[in-house]
């Protein structure tokens, strides 16, 4: 199964029990609890790199434990069941950033990202750009009415297998996309289909010059 990015911000948009779910692992991260923390993304890993519902820092739980000065056996389990190393806060600051600007030097070698694969940051930050316009020109309403978090390219360049899946609420279906090649000839593929309607499949080639249609109605 491809890694989920979780773009859910509003609590609105969930079942009453899912963002009751939701603020107990961000209450846990909050508060320092890293036993009741853990226990919590074991029972919903997808929710390891997920944020405060309806919060403007976008701490995920990793953010927190380098904010809270965790054991670094809690950041080592954090990061083996999935958190990402390179994902940033409102204040554009990584895990390690913070543990930097709070002094928890034992959390400095733990955090420092690990990347599989390398590309220039212009050029991915242009395939980003390009792949929102992707995902707008599909769904701009849905993700206005959801105050959606467009996906964020960085994490995938720690992944083994640079494949993420996006699911839309109110879209019944998503956007599925993979990072290809590397350094500045890198490019993302993505398909991007609705459950229930036929013939609503789109599949996309986006790079640092923009992107292109490349095939429609295959779901």
């Amino acid at each position: 199964m491809d890694v989920t990015w979780d773009g859910i911000r509003k609590a609105e948009t969930l079942r009453e029990d899912a963002a009751t779910t939701r603020h107990a692992v961000s209450d846990a991260a909050r508060d320092y609890r890293w036993p009741r923390l853990l226990r919590l993304l074991e029972r919903d890993p997808e929710l390891l790199n997920s944020t405060r519902l309806d919060g403007p820092s976008l701490y995920a739980p990793l953010h927190q434990a380098a904010h809270g000065g965790a054991p670094v056996e809690v950041a080592k389990r954090l990061i083996a069941m999935g958190a990402w190393r390179t994902l940033r806060t409102a204040r554009h600051e990584r895990p390690v950033d913070i543990a930097v600007r709070r002094g928890h030097r034992h959390l400095f070698e733990v955090l420092e990202p690990v990347l599989v694969r390398d590309v220039p940051a212009d050029v991915l930050a242009q395939i980003e750009w390009h792949f929102h316009e992707v995902i707008r020109g599909r769904v701009e309403r849905l993700v206005l009415k959801g105050g959606l978090r467009l996906p964020v390219l960085e994490p995938m360049l720690e992944l083994p297998e640079p494949k993420m899946w996006f699911a839309v609420p109110g879209m019944y279906g998503g956007f599925g996309y993979e990072l290809r090649a590397a350094g500045a000839t890198s490019f993302l593929t993505c398909e991007s289909w609705c459950r229930v309607a036929g013939g609503s499949g789109q599949r996309h080639v986006v790079s640092a010059a923009g992107s292109t249609l490349v095939d429609e109605g295959f779901v």
